[in-house]
Order: C-alpha cells, then structure tokens, then sequence
C-alpha cells in the first residue's frame, strides 16, 4: 500500500513509520526539516502540512491511506477536509481520548463528550485541546464521505515523551534537572489518566488501516490499566531517585524509562 503520514516524527507516528515499513508499504511523511531513512520503502516529503498549498500539491499524487498527527485549528481542517476524503482511500485522523467528559466508569466510545456535557459557557468558548479534537470530529462526522477512521489514544509515551499532567517532559525533567521545584496540584493527583505505550498505538493503528470494520467509525487505543497522577507522580519520583551517576538529561532519562515501563 501507498501511505502517506502527517507529522510521524512524535511517540505514535516513529515507531508507526517503522512498523508499515516492516509489513512493505510504501511510507511517505511530511515533516518541515529534511529527514533521512535507511529504508529505501520510507520517503521524506519536505513541507508544512499546515499549509494548504503544499498539501494540495502532495494529494495530486493518490495514496491508500492517509494518517493525519496534525494538530489543526477548526478553519484549517473545514478548509482540507473534502480535498483529503476525496483524494486518498482511508483518512485516519487522530484525536484523543480527552474528548470525553469525566467518567466514574470505564470510558467507551460511548461515553459522553466533554463537548455536550459542559455547562461552562466560558470554557465552551475557547479552544481547548479537548473541545477542538471534538469540533473536528464533528466536521468528520457530518461528512458526506464514510472513508474515515478517527482515533482516540490516551495519554502516550516512548523514550523521549513522558507526560506529567499538562506538563511534557523537557518541562518538568528540565526543572528537575536544574534542582527547580514542580507545581503539581492537588485536585490532579486524584485525576484518573491511562497511559500507553506510543509503540502499542502504532500496533493498534496498523490494525485498522484497510480494515472495513473501521471505515465510518471512532476508536479508542488505550491500555485497560488506570492510574491517578499522583501515583504516575510517585513512579517518576521513585526511579529518579533510583537513578544513580547524574549526567545529561540524555543518560538519566536512559535510566529512568525501564523502571517506568516496568510500572505501566
């Protein structure tokens, strides 16, 4: 198959990139600095996909499948939607799983969105990370086209990706680093959040290309284990502390990720 990749430079789409390589698909990935791969099957197409212009002209070429990583504004998505749901054989969008409003049961792809459940008028009335994913799914949704397949992971991580709450790692390893304090609030330490591993991600998403169970439809990629932040907290204090010898943020973090594998 012919696939094209927006943005799989990030926790699910590097180990995604390798992994349709694996199978023998022809990989193409957008990315704005120029990246070289070992695999003759892996082909780097140097633009912003931000940009309407340069995705027109990529989409001249068909592809069976596109994997859009993007992270869109709504007027950038309304803008592309129609030229990519007619020029390639299955969009598969990713969103996220923080889509949906809080939950005292295991989320589903039937549990309510944060979108129809929320009453604060204020929040409805920004672009929150959550409430964006969830308006383009509706473009998604009121589509005329049923070649889709969203995606909802949870929370990921690999090797150079751990999150902790609204923090990325370069933010709060960095201050830890630096001998600085992290603020970390009470009312998120009881949060309940999954985390998977982005390799996993890929897997599942393999999964569905071509699949047709999947055309038309949203699903959920996530690990079936739960854990509050204040737990994911302790964990990474734990093996930090574990951690012996300091050196770069390179070395420390090589040392900290198998005890937090270990810990998922």
């Amino acid at each position: 198959m012919k696939i094209l990749i927006f943005g799989g430079t990030g926790a699910m789409g590097t180990p995604l990139v390798e992994l349709l390589a694996d199978q023998g698909n022809d990989v193409w990935v957008t990315s704005r600095k120029s990246r070289e791969y070992s695999r003759g099957n892996i082909h780097c197409i140097v633009g912003n996909a931000h940009e309407m212009a340069f995705i027109s002209v990529v989409l001249k070429d068909r592809y069976d499948v596109l994997i859009d990583f993007m992270n869109y504004r709504l007027p950038e998505l309304q803008e592309r939607l129609d030229l990519i749901l007619n020029s390639v054989g299955q969009y598969i969008f990713l969103s996220s799983c923080r889509v949906y409003a809080e939950s005292k049961t295991p989320i589903t792809e039937k549990t309510p969105r944060l979108l129809y459940v929320c009453k604060d008028k204020e929040f409805l009335a920004t672009e929150e990370y959550a409430l964006a994913k969830a308006r383009e799914e509706n473009l998604i949704f009121a589509s005329k086209h049923n070649n889709w397949t969203i995606v909802r992971p949870t929370v990921t991580y690999n090797s150079h990706r751990l999150q902790l709450g609204c923090y990325e790692l370069d933010e709060w390893l960095g201050r830890v680093l630096r001998g600085k304090p992290v603020v970390f609030y009470d009312d998120l330490a009881d949060k309940l959040t999954s985390m998977t591993y982005g390799e996993d991600v890929a897997m599942g998403i393999c999964y569905l290309i071509g699949n047709p169970q999947a055309l038309g439809e949203a699903v959920n990629i996530a690990s079936p284990e739960s854990k509050t932040w204040g737990e994911i907290l302790n964990i990474y204090k734990n093996a930090l502390e574990k951690s012996s010898g300091g050196g770069t943020a390179y070395r420390l973090l090589c040392s900290l990720m198998p005890r937090i594998a270990r810990s998922f």
